[in-house]
């Protein structure tokens, strides 16, 4: 194996998912206490940037799935789930008592779900399509099947680098304390750049 090109996939993943770290981490905090969240947070960014490990390979092979005009509108997929969010957390501080009874009975089930990491995680790594493809077309298929192990062990490191700064005394406090208001302020925040940026809707 090059060390060279492995060198170079950890720090394209590097240089283009150093976001992805506060989204895990408002995840983790999100499904503190709750059993089995780890798992689905996980699971999810797997499934999120797996799909998007598959698009960028398959338009290097001249395959296109997402014409580069639809790449924009994966934006709504945060916002929605931003504006979800804080829906929320705005009926749960209107009622404490109810968002309590609520928690008690998610029981195991609290946090995000599976799917809803994979969308945020798919849709925030939708610009990142256009820079992975011209590379892995580029490494030939050894090549690519480097990035792609290193790409995967990655997302692992990403996601404990996530959960270690969720669980910080200082951070974690603070997360707990604002982490409902930061995760949809995220969200919705990465929705509207990348719709604007790519010029969603004429924006």
């Amino acid at each position: 194996m090059d060390v060279g090109i492995v060198g170079q996939a950890a720090g394209l993943f590097a240089v283009t998912n150093i976001d992805d770290i506060l989204i895990l981490s408002l995840f983790f905090a999100q499904g503190a206490g709750h059993r089995g969240s780890v798992r689905r947070i996980v699971i999810g960014q797997y499934v999120g940037f797996a799909a998007v490990l598959t698009v960028a390979a398959a338009a290097a092979f001249g395959a296109i799935f997402l014409p580069g005009a639809a790449l924009p509108y994966l934006g709504l997929l945060p916002l929605a789930l931003g504006l979800k969010a804080a829906w929320q957390a705005w009926r749960n501080h209107r009622n404490a008592e109810g968002a309590e009874e609520r928690q008690t009975q998610s029981g195991e089930r609290g946090g995000p779900g599976s799917l809803e990491v994979a969308a945020v995680t798919f849709a925030n790594g939708g610009d990142n399509i256009g820079v992975y493809v011209p590379v892995l077309a580029t490494a030939g298929a050894a090549g690519m099947g480097v990035y792609a192990v290193v790409f995967l062990v990655l997302v692992a490191v990403w996601c404990m680098a996530g959960r270690f700064f969720a669980t910080r005394p200082v951070i974690a406090e603070a997360l707990s304390r604002w982490g409902h208001i930061l995760l949809p302020l995220v969200l919705i925040t990465i929705g509207l750049l990348i719709l604007t940026e790519g010029g969603a809707f004429g924006l």
